[in-house]
């Protein structure tokens, strides 16, 4: 460059001068003296003069500065040329003191100018104008670097498409030819179908030939075969008809028989002081039925089935009518002879109290007494009348078992599917009863007396009747009988509330079919002997473990359960009779008598104190019976029954306490506080659970 010469004399002159010699730092008062030190030395050379030595001086020497800008011009070209790294310049020769020396004086005066020229130079600038030279390569050598390598990406690039290119190309002919193969498929198999088709339309039309001619010649047998079927059903008619007659003569006579015993009753009116014209009115009016049955049926030759029913259903009728008299007749009985008894009793007390107040109590009871002194020993055996009672249920159990077990040992498979379905169908609908509301439970009782009723009830998604066996009716009964007294001793022992709304559906079904109530009591009896109250004896050479299932003990595995569970169990199936006995279904007839009523429970509770009290067994019945039952007891009986709960109190009391050891005092002290506060509060609170008209309501 033209002014290249001038800038560096410039340079020269200006680090020549005071100022130039002078090196500003900006930390140069942290450093101290040593700042007057660095400007009286002499300047230094970079490290890079000796690249800058190398490249430019030989051009220089090589074409004199004739002009300014042939100078410029071979500086540009040179500092443009490629190099490598420069060297140091300790080891360059132009730069070393021996090379300013030359033979020629023209030329090495020249130089050693253009040498102290260089060596002159400032060192930052040499170093800054190598920096450049240095930046300049680097970059030219990393663009060229890069173009090399981004060329190579874009033809791995090429390549990249050009095969993929290639390899779609093949799929495509691929799938075309793929497509032709599928196509001329479809063509043959169509082909192939149509001619399928024209046989199998031929065929078929064989066969239809041959169908009709094969139902020409069916419809000339049906139509004898109906001919035939049409004259023995003409003459089973006649049978049926003249079985019907037979049937409907005897029903005709039973019920004038029965209507006879409705007379006999007469003597009953005076003595007894009731009512019994509507008796007799209805059992008139039952025997014109009958009798007008007859008369239709002569005059059209011979009865229906819907005659005979509307007889038998008569029958029944006045069956009922004669036990509701008969029930009327011993209600009247026993509340006549329970009067003269209170009376007897008032007198008995009234000629005590004239005696004196130290006599022997006796126990206040409708039917039977304590029947002793409190000096004497008590009974450790039941009465002979409850044991014959016990036994006739247990009796009965077992003939209804018999009865059905053709049914219960049958191989046949549809045999086996309608005792599933009987045994579903009888013991779901108890399984559902709860206190969730009274609709529900109506819903259930329905169901429950449709299937004993021998209507067909759903179960499953199958509608199942109990008259599609002969043994039907008596498996159902059994197995409700059984269902009942296992929700008392499972559901009822868990959650005491549940007593009543399964008592009062057992009590509804007990009143319309008394049999279910008499196989309720023979499971519940030998599930639980105290609801007789009946203690097992041991017998010589019994087995401990049939023992201990006598006394209602569970054995598995010779192993017998723990006693509170036990304990739970009989508990359970006391409330659930307790309850069974106060309540009655709501729906029913008023007008009849409870099947198993509260005499029972009174009859229970006395003889149970009769008898030598049990270990921790007595006194854990005695408190659940009179929680759920003593209520009901004691709007019944009254004053009587005050006096039975004072002799518990005070004769009983010893009695338990001394038979029971210090670990099982838990239900003794519960019964007696149960006592003592009811005692207080002269009376017996209503029990927790119990069904209310809200709750029928709802």
């Amino acid at each position: 460059m033209p002014s290249e010469g001038r800038c560096w004399e410039t340079l020269q002159a200006l680090r020549s001068s005071d100022k130039g010699r002078l090196r500003y730092h900006r930390d140069w008062l942290l450093r101290g003296e040593d700042v007057l030190e660095e400007c009286m030395s002499l300047p230094k050379l970079s490290s890079y003069s000796g690249w800058v030595v190398d490249h430019v001086l030989p051009h220089t020497q090589e074409n004199p500065p004739s002009s300014e800008t042939s100078a410029s011009s071979r500086s540009t070209s040179t500092l443009d040329q490629p190099s490598c790294v420069p060297r140091s310049p300790v080891g360059t020769p132009a730069f070393s003191p021996s090379s300013s020396a030359t033979p020629d004086g023209a030329e090495g005066n020249h130089e050693s100018q253009h040498t102290e020229h260089m060596v002159l130079q400032s060192s930052r600038g040499v170093k800054v104008e190598g920096c450049i030279r240095m930046y300049e390569l680097v970059h030219r050598m990393r663009g060229t670097e890069g173009l090399r390598q981004w060329q190579e990406e874009q033809e791995r690039k090429v390549r990249a498409l050009s095969e993929m290119a290639s390899e779609q190309l093949k799929r495509f002919d691929e799938r075309k030819e793929l497509k032709h193969h599928k196509e001329f498929q479809d063509l043959r198999e169509v082909m192939e179908k149509s001619s399928r088709e024209a046989l199998g339309h031929q065929e078929k039309l064989k066969a239809e030939h041959r169908h009709r001619a094969k139902i020409l010649n069916l419809k000339l047998r049906e139509a004898e075969q109906q001919r035939m079927k049409q004259v023995e059903q003409e003459r089973l008619r006649r049978e049926e008809g003249q079985v019907r007659l037979r049937s409907l003569y005897a029903l005709q006579e039973e019920v004038l028989h029965l209507n006879q015993q409705l007379d006999a009753s007469e003597p009953h009116k005076d003595a007894l002081k009731l009512d019994l014209s509507a008796f007799r009115t209805r059992g008139n009016q039952l025997c014109g039925l009958v009798s007008g049955i007859i008369r239709a049926t002569s005059e059209n030759s011979f009865p229906t089935a819907e005659d005979q029913a509307v007889a038998e259903r008569a029958l029944q009728e006045m069956r009922d009518l004669l036990t509701s008299l008969q029930q009327e007749i011993a209600k009247a009985c026993e509340d006549k002879r329970r009067q003269d008894e209170e009376a007897a009793q008032e007198k008995r007390q009234e000629s005590k109290m004239q005696q004196g107040p130290e006599v022997p109590r006796e126990t206040p009871a409708p039917s039977q007494g304590l029947g002793g002194k409190q000096n004497e020993d008590l009974q450790v055996k039941v009465q002979d009348s409850t044991m014959q009672w016990y036994q006739q249920l247990q009796d009965a159990s077992s003939q209804c078992v018999l009865a059905f077990e053709e049914l219960t040992n049958s191989k046949d498979s549809q045999a086996k599917k309608l005792k599933m379905d009987l045994q579903k169908a009888a013991t779901i609908p108890v399984s559902q009863i709860s206190t969730i509301a009274g609709s529900k439970l109506k819903e259930i009782f329905d169901k429950i007396h449709s299937l004993l009723s021998g209507k067909p009830v759903q179960c499953g998604g199958r509608s199942v009747s109990v008259t599609l066996n002969p043994q039907g009716l008596d498996f159902v009964q059994y197995k409700l009988a059984e269902k009942f007294v296992k929700q008392g001793e499972e559901e009822v022992a868990s959650h005491h509330e549940a007593a009543f709304p399964i008592a009062v559906v057992a009590s509804g079904i007990w009143e319309l079919h008394p049999r279910v109530g008499d196989l309720i009591l023979a499971h519940l009896h030998r599930k639980c002997p105290y609801s007789v109250p009946f203690y097992p004896a041991f017998k010589e050479g019994m087995a401990l473990e049939d023992y201990q299932r006598m006394l209602g003990y569970q054995v598995k595995d010779s192993k017998v359960e723990q006693q509170d569970n036990f304990l739970k169990r009989m508990s359970g199936m006391i409330r659930l009779y307790a309850a069974i006995i106060q309540l009655r279904w709501p729906y029913g007839s008023r007008q009849e008598i409870h099947p198993h009523g509260l005499n029972h429970g009174w009859r229970w509770l006395a003889q149970i104190l009769n008898m030598e009290p049990l270990s921790d067994v007595t006194a854990t019945l005695l408190f659940d019976f009179l929680e759920v039952c003593g209520n009901a007891l004691m709007k019944q009986y009254q004053v009587q029954f005050w006096k039975m709960i004072l002799l518990i109190k005070e004769d009983y009391f010893p009695r338990i306490e001394a038979i029971t050891s210090s670990g099982q005092m838990g239900s003794f002290i519960r019964l007696k506080q149960f006592l003592e506060k009811c005692l207080q509060r002269k009376e017996i609170p209503v029990p927790k659970g119990f069904l209310t008209s809200s709750f029928w309501r709802s």
